[in-house]
């Protein structure tokens, strides 16, 4: 990965984020994050 690729990549996230929180309040961003916790406990049971 180019330093390009990854600056656009972080743009994008950030802008991203920014809609969230701007149109939504952050609330898909708190969905994201309670479904990624639960896909590590998933993952830490077959572990």
């Amino acid at each position: 990965m180019t330093n390009t690729i990854a600056v656009w990549i972080g743009a994008i996230l950030l802008a991203g984020l920014i809609a969230d929180l701007a149109l939504n309040g952050g609330s898909a961003s708190m969905f994201l994050a309670r479904k990624f916790l639960d896909l590590i406990e998933w993952v830490d049971f077959w572990n």
